[in-house]
């Protein structure tokens, strides 16, 4: 299961996907200008979603 850790407060998240159980697996997507966004997806193709965050700041992922 993905563990996503705040490094700033230490809070932790486990997330796997709802359809099949696998753990999200922590991804980028760049977008059309440019930017970096840090996403969590389904490594069988179930979908992705933006990755967590706390305090502010985007939570660090260990699989």
């Amino acid at each position: 299961m993905a563990l996503y850790t705040c490094p700033s407060c230490g809070m932790a998240v486990k997330t796997d996907c709802g359809t099949c159980d696998d753990p999200l697996v922590d991804s980028v997507v760049v977008t059309a200008a440019g930017a970096e966004v840090r996403i969590s997806e389904c490594p069988n193709g179930h979908g992705k979603i933006k990755s967590p965050m706390c305090c502010g700041n985007d939570m660090g992922c260990a699989a």
